[in-house]
């Protein structure tokens, strides 16, 4: 049965022998039998959990949010509210459940890549699997995305290399290749030291900065502000791989069958443009009224708790949703990224 290991090979022979670490992981995870085309997905019964997994409040938060910005844009009727990477449509349900009056005459768009994951998407949705080619007016939201984008992997011996990735029989090995030397790495690094650089993930805020002309780009992710500070940490901390909400085997072995992810780099991002906003997740719920929906839940349970309706448990969830939420060693640590766009027609 062909597998991502397969096309790895394939593109290997093709290169004459050797491809760059962003082209293993591309073919890892989203070719035609990558991990997110086949089995891998974000959920209790999937691989990793996400923010809206945790439950709907997240969503109902981040609603508020965003018509936020479409008060501020003077509520367009043509806002778009544009979510890239939107797995199974988990995110996508939660926040058209709050009902967000953006949307009363707007469109929600998911994209994703895999085929498996668009035909979960939910009603009211416009699934696709490619940006619109220019956003008039909107939010384009990217949860957990920016880490599984493929990175060029670097490694420091007796100065910075490219690892590049060849076949050894069964088995994946990497080789070190000299290239240019990205400015974000460190001139100096102990021996061994490893960091990613994020060009794909870069290019795809640049790219969604140029098709959105009002609005606000927000990136949620577990975050670290400058390269050099991960090219000093032991590489396991940052290089992670999971499946079965596990922590997973090495980044070259099973490929197809884990995911892959990395820190994202914020350093990297403001060489595009810096960000107007850059808070921790709880920072950013609280900002947007976490609190006083956990307390509107308290108050709806304590009047029917002696006869709880299913809107009434869902009510009284969001004490314990807040809680993984708001965690300052989970969640609540991730950043949130705001990129605000206010092009003229002009421009």
């Amino acid at each position: 049965m062909p597998s991502a290991a397969d096309s790895i090979r394939a593109a290997i022979a093709a290169s004459q022998g050797s491809i760059p670490f962003s082209s293993f992981m591309d073919l890892a995870l989203y070719s035609e039998h990558g991990f997110y085309s086949t089995t891998g997905r974000a959920g209790r019964r999937g691989d990793f959990i996400t923010s809206a997994e945790v439950g709907p409040l997240f969503g109902t938060v981040l609603a508020r949010a965003i018509d936020d910005v479409w008060n501020r844009l003077g509520q367009p009727g043509n806002f778009q509210i544009v979510e890239v990477g939107a797995g199974p449509g988990t995110l996508a349900r939660s926040i058209l459940a709050a009902a967000p009056e953006c949307l009363k005459r707007g469109e929600y768009i998911t994209i994703e890549t895999s085929v498996a994951q668009r035909a979960l998407h939910p009603d009211g949705v416009t699934s696709t699997d490619a940006m619109p080619s220019a956003i008039e007016y909107g939010v384009v939201i990217a949860n957990e995305l920016l880490d599984n984008i493929p990175f060029e992997l670097w490694v420091y011996d007796d100065g910075w290399r490219e690892a590049h990735v060849i076949a050894t029989g069964d088995t994946f090995s990497e080789i070190l290749v000299n290239s240019p030397v990205p400015s974000f790495l460190p001139s100096r690094a102990p021996h061994g030291s490893r960091a990613p650089i994020q060009r794909e993930a870069s290019q795809w805020l640049a790219d969604s900065l140029s098709i959105l002309r009002q609005g606000s780009v927000i990136a949620i992710d577990y975050c670290t502000p400058l390269t050099a500070e991960v090219a000093s940490m032991p590489w396991r901390e940052w290089l992670r791989t999971y499946a079965g909400h596990e922590k997973g085997t090495h980044y070259l072995k099973n490929p197809g069958d884990q995911d892959i992810t990395t820190q994202v780099l914020i350093d990297q991002l403001a060489a595009v443009r810096e960000p107007d906003a850059v808070r921790t997740q709880a920072q950013f719920l609280q900002r947007w009224g976490i609190d006083e929906l956990v307390e509107e839940g308290k108050l709806v349970w304590a009047e029917q708790a002696s006869a709880p309706t299913l809107a009434a448990i869902k009510m009284r969830s969001r004490v314990t949703e807040a809680e993984a939420l708001l965690d300052e060693t989970g969640l609540g640590n991730f950043t949130v990224l705001e990129w605000s766009q206010n092009k003229t027609h002009a421009e």
